[in-house]
């Protein structure tokens, strides 16, 4: 029997010669393509037993060459899809085609060796590997060790069935964990439901989360959506009460009724609960109902803003640059070294979310390929808003003057707040003498008892 045969197709010359070599190395038999036409040439001359496609090369990118032979019923061996950021849209469209599996550049050369060796087992055989490229492709962009343990988290997490809360400041990518997560899950084939809290209202609640029957109309609410699946609720605090005590009683009793109806029915869906870090405070004032927190935080998660993790910008801009150029055809453009820095020491009051709408600005306005540092400081704001939490405020971009002002107030400010507005107390906490520190209140215009 013949050692297996491989067609490796990629733009890159010295990724295509490190993987003949490796490959080659292992007793394979390679044939290397350098464009999408090259790759029909080679598909036209004979029959191979695994194809590693690169998914960003300048003439056929790999989704549109994979969904040529899949339409055309030419593909009938693995594929493996290579990239150096994956999205969404890309993972689902190669799963459909029937991709098996994702790795990522730059390549491991020993994750690359499992996966073909995986490829080629699977090879005639009726499994459902093509879902394993999801969970690669909808993993969370960071190398950090912050992003790391927390993709750690969720995956130790996703092996079980119990309620998820999932905190942290808006534009987190919280959403985008839950959506990890239950790629991971043993419910991956089923429905990923969500459902915003702020639509729900005092009219529509029940029918909304339990759904609906009249006579022969059925409406199914969002337990039944989601049954065998995952239900994510987005900003859990947005509930209102009557939502929030129905959401209880199906929680508590593991079952529910569509309204019109008689017949309970199971909620057989796993529950993952967006929330702000601010929620305790949302209990206390009697907004949120603690005994539904505790009924979803079985396991929590908390998602850090960026700011914690800000040696990974430079990733995900790149991460977003490739993503907005393949779903929206943006054109492509490269953040200079000097913006890269500039943003990685950008506050990011909005994170992730205010990082990604950067990214299509700069892409929809500029007309060079790179993307420089005074085209960044023309993009984000001058100055952050005075009443921001110290670690928002952006006082890089202020002169040296008007920074350390803007730094002794917010600082003041807040060591005031906790001290209860207390000018002695606020004199012991920072180290200074009262009648030194009254004054400088004074030149900061900061309001004191």
């Amino acid at each position: 029997m013949s050692n297996p045969h491989v067609l490796v197709v990629d733009d890159e010359a010295d990724i295509r010669a490190l993987i003949k070599d490796i490959l080659s190395d292992e007793n394979y038999g390679v044939t290397a393509a350098a464009n999408a036409d090259e790759a029909r040439k080679a598909m036209e001359s004979r029959k191979f037993d695994l194809i590693l496609l690169d998914i960003w090369m300048p003439d056929t990118d790999g989704i549109t060459l994979l969904r040529e032979w899949s339409d055309a019923g030419d593909l009938n061996c693995p594929v493996v899809i290579m990239s150096g950021h994956g999205t969404v849209d890309t993972a689902v469209e190669a799963t459909r085609l029937g991709a098996f599996d994702f790795v990522e550049k730059p390549l491991s050369l020993a994750k690359l060796l499992r996966t073909v060796e995986a490829a080629l087992e699977s090879a005639g055989r009726q499994t459902k590997t093509a879902r394993k490229l999801l969970p690669s492709l909808l993993a969370p962009v960071g190398r950090s060790a912050l992003m790391q343990g927390l993709r750690e988290r969720v995956q130790q997490y996703a092996r079980h069935d119990g309620s998820v809360l999932m905190s942290g400041e808006p534009g987190t990518g919280r959403g985008a964990f839950a959506r990890y997560m239950h790629a991971l899950s043993r419910r991956a084939d089923e429905p990923l439901t969500t459902l915003t809290a702020a639509s729900i209202t005092e009219s529509n609640f029940e029918e909304q989360l339990l759904g609906s029957e009249h006579g022969d109309e059925v409406i199914a609410g969002a337990f039944e959506r989601a049954s065998g699946g995952t239900l994510v609720i987005e900003e859990l605090a947005d509930l209102n009460d009557a939502a929030q005590r129905v959401l209880f009683g199906v929680l508590e009793d593991g079952c529910f009724t569509r309204v019109g109806g008689s017949r309970p029915s199971k909620a057989d869906a796993r529950i993952v609960a967006t929330i702000g870090v601010d929620y305790e405070s949302r209990i206390e004032s009697g907004a949120l109902r603690r005994d539904l927190v505790a009924q979803l935080s079985e396991l929590q998660v908390r998602v850090p803003p960026l700011r914690d993790y800000a040696e990974d910008v430079p990733e995900l801009l790149a991460y977003y640059v490739d993503k907005l150029v393949d779903s929206e055809g943006l054109t492509f453009r490269r953040f200079s070294v000097a913006a890269q820095n500039r943003l990685r020491n950008y506050p990011w009051p909005d994170n992730v979310r205010e990082l990604k709408n950067l990214v299509r600005r700069l892409l929809l306005s500029g007309r060079d390929d790179d993307i420089g540092l005074k085209e960044v400081e023309d993009e984000i704001s001058a100055a952050a808003a005075i009443d921001e939490p110290l670690v928002k405020q952006d006082l890089l971009a202020l002169p040296l003057r008007e920074a350390r002002e803007q730094f002794e107030r917010a600082y003041l400010q807040q060591q005031l707040a906790l001290c209860d507005g207390k000018v002695g107390q606020l004199a012991k906490r920072v180290g200074m003498e009262r009648t030194h520190l009254y004054r400088k209140l004074r030149s900061l215009g900061v309001e004191f008892k």
